[in-house]
């Protein structure tokens, strides 16, 4: 077999299927430096992963003729054959600068907005998934408009592990659209069960009248993977268990909708037997806290 150094085919087979493990960089197109942290989805399949700090990644697939889409933040998608994934080049965006205005903030008042009712958490190795939580506005927030932080419960089994925060505002037809910040926030998720707030408060983020979906992105890097020897179930013998950290805390809640982003786009999430039910869902542990 013929061995590229930025782009390797390696078969393996597993319940008599086929992978290929496929490997290769995301560059900026005009510096040509590696982009960390880029959102690599197979199209249209729950099969994903992540651009490392050093702009490379690897992939197993099991069909090495469909599609790869790109996006990170700040840079045009794009989309490209597996095959033709080896070096992948991303455009800068255009980012339009909104009109400067003057806040008066005073940072008197602060209230937490998201809590459950209810206290049962649990922890999901997702992949890749970017899962979003929906913030209603209500007029009860006229007095405190501006998000100052966002808290997010996780479960690390590493000292330090790095997770990607989004902020989007409400399309229309309700989905996640536009995300409200120009760069991407990047936390540093400490080692144990913890509620982590991050103060975002340099970002003057208003809470949208059509308010806002706050949504985590695992990082499927090296520094985030957790292995440990298990002893298989099935054959008994040991084996390595592979996970990437942290694991985010859920609640077990009833709502009207879910989205989650994977295969390269949104997808929502409803109650399919009985439609204008509400759904009974593990949620996001992700709550904010509004200040004036």
């Amino acid at each position: 077999m013929k061995q590229n150094l930025n782009y390797l085919f390696f078969l393996f087979f597993s319940h008599s299927i086929v992978f290929s493990q496929i490997k290769g960089i995301v560059k900026d197109s005009i510096s040509g430096e590696p982009i960390p942290f880029v959102n690599i989805w197979v199209e249209n399949e729950e099969n994903g992963t992540t651009s490392d700090i050093d702009g490379s990644f690897t992939l197993q697939v099991k069909d090495t003729h469909k599609n790869l889409i790109f996006s990170a933040l700040g840079f045009y998608r794009k989309t490209l054959p597996i095959a033709k994934s080896e070096t992948v080049y991303l455009k800068a965006a255009v980012i339009e600068l909104d009109e400067v205005v003057l806040l008066n903030k005073k940072e008197t008042k602060e209230i937490e907005i998201g809590t459950t009712s209810n206290s049962i958490l649990q922890t999901f190795d997702n992949g890749p998934k970017i899962e979003a939580k929906y913030f209603p506005y209500e007029s009860s927030y006229k007095k405190t408009p501006f998000i100052k932080s966002v808290i997010i419960q996780t479960d690390n089994k590493l000292e330090e592990a790095t997770l990607k925060i989004h902020f989007y505002e409400v399309n229309d037809d309700g989905s996640p659209g536009k995300e409200l910040l120009s760069k991407d926030l990047i936390i540093k998720i400490k080692k144990g069960v913890l509620k982590n707030k991050y103060s975002i408060a340099k970002y003057n983020l208003v809470l949208p009248k059509k308010g806002v979906f706050v949504a985590y992105e695992k990082l499927i890097i090296e520094s985030n993977k957790f292995e440990k020897i298990i002893i298989d179930t099935n054959t008994k013998k040991e084996k390595t268990q592979k996970t990437y950290q942290p694991l985010v805390l859920y609640n077990y809640v009833e709502r009207d909708f879910l989205y989650s982003f994977y295969g390269g786009k949104w997808n929502k999430k409803t109650n399919e037997q009985v439609p204008q039910d509400k759904l009974t869902i593990f949620e996001p542990a992700i709550n904010l806290t509004l200040t004036n």
